[in-house]
């Protein structure tokens, strides 16, 4: 399973943490991804979609 939302693209990021000696710290933050089911075209299927796509309502979950 790829950490990318299937709606929207948004995927992992590189951080930098820069430390009071200026030693940099590379950290990568991946985003809240949920595999839920989803409607698409009428049928259920599930998909991988981050948490700020289905709070803006841009999928609707299957019941």
């Amino acid at each position: 399973m790829s950490k990318q939302c299937e709606v929207c693209g948004k995927k992992p990021i590189k951080t930098a943490k820069l430390t009071f000696s200026h030693k940099q710290i590379v950290k990568r933050q991946t985003p809240n991804l949920q595999e839920i089911r989803v409607n698409v075209n009428g049928q259920a299927k599930k998909m991988t979609v981050c948490t700020s796509c289905l709070k803006a309502g841009k999928v609707q979950k299957a019941v």
